[in-house]
């Protein structure tokens, strides 16, 4: 598998993207899927909540015209075997993967349009999370238990959709943590030969990047819950599939190379969570003690902490390396 089909997945979601932001910025004007100003928001005026359908739009539209490429038989043959082979084994995977991502999208969807209640909220993304459990995407970490499985794997889900939830607090905060970290488990997948969660992870990247003009510095249209819900499932799932510690890569360290890529994110969620709790407030609340707000009260402007966070997590992840 070629860097440059890596590179040409990634170009096809980013361009898909570019163009949907555009329309579904439109539509979610035109149906009053919008960020309306508030206290705790920065913005002046109302902003449509378009991430999420752009971005799923940016994934679907490369994957069915790879689709269509493998049934007409147009691709380079050891390309074309290689996906094949992918599909054909992973098939079911791959299905509740896009099922789940389409999932978390809609669920986010639900409270951009309804404000869900935690309750409903955190069981919608129990389900998807179950799903992906049941279809064979699960984390062991050693231990033979079938139960122990399905738990750590479900918490691993929702703690890290619920991570870059939490971080979509500034503009092009959350999407630029997960086109860093996409690219980091990109990269380190296809460094370990696993080239379908490589193509994955790129195509996440792409679409991702593609969204970004529109949401930093400036925004134009915001990430919404149905965007940061459905990038936070896809890292997830991504930092799972690939496994990192094998006899070919045998270090011991190894296995936590999706938690120094995620390092950030997981950080801030367990900070914020932990001072509710000690403060007595409900852990789902929304606040302004993320670590980008205290940045700013420190006196930084927005865009600048957001460089800064960016960076912090481009060099924990990159740490992943070293035992690559």
């Amino acid at each position: 598998m070629t860097y440059s089909f890596y590179l040409g997945l990634a170009l096809a979601s980013c361009a898909s993207t570019l163009l949907a932001v555009p329309l579904w910025r439109a539509w979610s004007r035109r149906v009053g899927l919008v960020d309306d100003p508030g206290p705790r928001k920065n913005h002046e005026q109302s902003m449509p909540l378009a991430g999420g359908l752009a971005i799923l739009t940016g994934l679907l539209v490369p994957l069915t015209a790879l689709a269509i490429l493998l049934q007409l038989k147009v691709m380079p043959g050891e390309v074309a075997e290689k996906i094949r082979y992918g599909v054909t084994h992973r098939a079911g995977q791959l299905g509740a993967i896009l099922a789940g991502a389409i999932g978390m999208c809609v669920l986010g969807w639900l409270d951009d349009r309804h404000e869900l209640r935690a309750a409903p909220k955190f069981a919608g993304q129990l389900v998807v999370a179950a799903l992906v459990a049941a279809a064979g995407i699960r984390i062991t970490l050693f231990v033979p238990s079938l139960a122990f499985s399905y738990l750590i794997t479900i918490l691993w889900l929702v703690i890290v959709t619920n991570a870059f939830n939490f971080m979509d607090n500034m503009n092009g905060l959350c999407a630029g943590l997960a086109l860093i970290a996409s690219s980091l488990l990109g990269l380190t997948s296809a460094l370990h030969g696993h080239y379908l969660v490589a193509a994955i992870s790129f195509l996440v990247s792409g679409a991702v990047l593609g969204f970004l003009p529109y949401n930093f510095p400036r925004a134009s249209v915001f990430l919404g819950d149905s965007g940061s819900h459905l990038v936070g499932y896809l890292l997830a799932v991504l930092a799972i599939l690939p496994h990192f510690y094998t006899r070919k890569n045998p270090h011991p360290w190894a296995v936590l190379s999706p938690l120094l890529i995620l390092a950030v994110p997981l950080a801030d969620l367990v900070w914020v969570v932990g001072l509710r709790w000690r403060l007595g407030q409900p852990f789902y609340v929304g606040d302004n003690n993320h670590l980008s707000h205290r940045l700013v009260r420190r006196g930084l402007n927005p865009t600048t902490v957001v460089v800064l966070i960016w960076l912090l997590a481009a060099v924990v992840g990159a740490l992943a390396f070293l035992w690559v």
